[in-house]
């Protein structure tokens, strides 16, 4: 079911993650649309409700208000302005939440298209977990993982060497 190519190397490794650290009757609110990877998450057993395209920077109503005991955001941080603000809203008691992380040899992506899909932040593994717990988040457990091209040249030699992704499990303090 899975290949080892994105975007599915990096839903293996999140669903992996998943498992160890989150039960099949934790409710789950995930930060953003309806998408693949919490569509396959259900697929799994996992209760899973999505938000539904508030801007994160400024409606805080969805994690102030909602019963889930677990919250995730996969790759979702990097788009906002402001990710503490919502960062320390949230009511639920655990967190699993990815990021791309920065790259010196690749410039913060951006789309020319989709206003909406550019990262205004991408973040060194330090930085993330600094943002979590200046927002209230004890860091429980990381993972990272690489996501190499099938590409020629310098750089995507070094995607197969340096991580590009980064998640963590943390419990509020």
């Amino acid at each position: 079911m899975y290949e080892n190519n994105y975007p599915n190397k990096r839903y293996k490794k999140t669903i992996d993650f998943i498992k160890q650290h989150l039960q099949k009757e934790d409710e789950i609110l995930d930060l953003g649309i309806e998408n693949p990877l919490a569509k396959l998450l259900v697929s799994k057993g996992f209760s899973v409700v999505n938000t539904q395209g508030e801007d994160l920077d400024v409606d805080f109503t969805i994690v102030e208000n909602n019963k889930a005991k677990v919250v995730t955001a996969f790759e979702i941080l990097e788009h906002l302005v402001a990710p503490y603000n919502v960062l320390s809203k949230i009511k639920a008691k655990k967190l699993v939440a990815s990021i791309p992380l920065n790259l010196w040899f690749a410039k913060a992506y951006r789309s020319d298209s989709d206003v909406w899909d550019r990262h205004f932040h991408e973040f060194e593994d330090w930085q993330f977990d600094w943002l979590l717990q200046k927002a209230g988040w004890e860091i429980k457990a990381t993972k990272k993982w690489t996501n190499p091209t099938k590409k020629i040249g310098f750089r995507p030699i070094l995607r197969r060497f340096i991580p590009r992704y980064y998640i963590i499990y943390a419990e509020r303090v």
